[in-house]
């Protein structure tokens, strides 16, 4: 039984491992890389501000990607398999995890040691921008039956982190400058923002009542 199970666990991963979007991840990641590696391919030194903004470009272009994760061309015929769907997800979200550390590692790697800002405060921004994207991804899959989302959900963030500095008013300001009066104030404002898009993406995971109703009627 144990080898049963365990055939039918890894017979899982290869499955959905073979339905994520490697090509739309892997574009947001080289994307990326390129932002943070742009002064090197110029022969520019940057300064901790410019560091600090092309770490915060590269954390989106890296998101942008990651809201294609959870696209599914098949997912009309996926909806009614046996395995639920927080399942499938975790599984995708697992999947890319370690990949996701090490590119977060080689874009630090990237710039020079001297225009590098904080690394616990960015690593910060650079999570919550990414699990904010897996939950509105999450997000479309569960309350739209559009088996892919990705463009939508990805233009959807790209507009919210270009508009969130305008229309944010200035004691909810997230993008600060290292060294501003209001950085750590800030950096708790991103931890809020990471723990409302865990719960959010973890709520939104959930199969909806109907579809298990369905399951067990069939």
């Amino acid at each position: 039984m144990r080898r049963s199970d365990g055939g039918a666990r890894g017979a899982l991963v290869v499955a959905v491992a073979r339905t994520v979007p490697w090509r739309a991840v892997g574009a947001g990641a080289v994307v990326g890389l390129l932002v943070t590696g742009l002064p090197r391919l110029l022969s520019k030194t940057p300064d901790p501000w410019l560091g600090l903004t092309l770490l915060r470009a590269a954390a989106l272009v890296f998101a942008l990607g990651l809201a294609f994760l959870l696209d599914d061309p098949a997912r009309r015929l996926t909806t009614p398999v046996p395995t639920r769907r927080w399942i499938r997800t975790g599984l995708r979200v697992a999947l890319v995890a370690p990949l996701a550390a090490l590119w977060w590692t080689a874009a630090l790697a990237l710039l020079p040691r001297q225009a590098r800002p904080p690394l616990g405060a960015v690593t910060l921004e650079a999570a919550a921008t990414a699990v904010l994207a897996l939950a509105a991804a999450a997000l479309a899959v569960r309350f739209t039956d559009e088996p892919e989302p990705g463009p939508s959900v990805a233009a959807g963030v790209l507009t919210l982190a270009l508009l969130a500095p305008l229309l944010l008013p200035a004691r909810w300001d997230l993008f600060v400058p290292v060294g501003d009066p209001d950085w750590e104030a800030a950096h708790l404002r991103w931890a809020t923002v990471l723990a409302g898009a865990v719960l959010l993406g973890a709520a939104c995971a959930v199969e909806p009542v109907r579809g298990l109703r369905a399951r067990l009627v069939s």
